[in-house]
């Protein structure tokens, strides 16, 4: 007696598992945001209250979008003074990876931040994910306040590079870089995104006249939330 054939019925789910790749990449989104250029300033320019005030923008920029739940540092140094010695900024930050509001890799840890991050016109978000203008656009927003040299720490040379250590919103200079890594020729300080050249005064007016808007880095400085932790970010 022949054998009989019978069909084989194979439920959706297994088909769909049966066609899939072996891996698959996590969809952007799915990495904890670590990494952010504030949308705004917090209202004087480059007076912005010393490290521990931006800290604290940073810190209520995240609060907002629903990823306070991390520790956020601003991306900026201060130089010696008879009160304290200086900081680095690459030292503040934690130690990576930092990820962008859209899950996109920016840098794995300090020295690829420093050395070769995926900082750029289309990752360099606000903590909102949004985009920032740069140079070509009607109105130029590049210039990111950093007070850094290019390997993140701070400038020891007479003249004022921090603007006074983020105090000041009248004379002085800060030193700033590029997030578009875009400038006027193709020098590496023009393509730097975080010591491209010095502003011509420390307040908003001023921080404008060379294509800012007063914005800088945020990190965050701790390791990032668990799945069962995250905020929806």
């Amino acid at each position: 007696m022949p054998h009989r054939i019978l069909p084989v019925v194979l439920s959706a789910a297994a088909m769909l598992a049966a066609c899939a790749p072996m891996s698959a990449q996590a969809p952007a989104g799915s990495q904890a945001m670590g990494f952010f250029v504030t949308s705004g300033n917090p209202g004087r320019g480059a007076d912005l209250g010393g490290l521990e005030g931006a800290d604290r923008y940073c810190q209520s920029l995240a609060n907002g979008v629903g990823a306070g739940a991390r520790t956020w540092r601003a991306y900026l140094s201060t130089v010696a003074t008879p009160a304290g010695p200086a900081v680095h900024a690459r030292e503040r930050i934690g130690s990576g990876p930092w990820y962008n509001a859209r899950g996109v890799l920016i840098a794995r840890d300090v020295q690829e931040l420093h050395e070769a991050n995926h900082i750029d016109k289309q990752t360099a978000l606000t903590e909102k994910g949004e985009l920032l203008s740069g140079r070509g656009d009607a109105v130029n927003m590049h210039d990111i306040l950093t007070g850094s040299l290019p390997d993140g720490r701070a400038s020891t040379a007479a003249n004022d590079t921090t603007c006074g250590n983020w105090s000041h919103d009248g004379a002085g200079s800060a030193l700033l870089g590029h997030h578009d890594r875009m400038g006027l020729d193709d020098s590496a300080a023009a393509k730097s995104w975080n010591s491209s050249h010095g502003s011509r005064g420390c307040g908003m007016e001023a921080l404008k006249a060379t294509g800012g808007a007063g914005r800088f880095y945020c990190f965050a400085a701790d390791a990032p939330v668990s799945d069962s932790g995250r905020s929806g970010y």
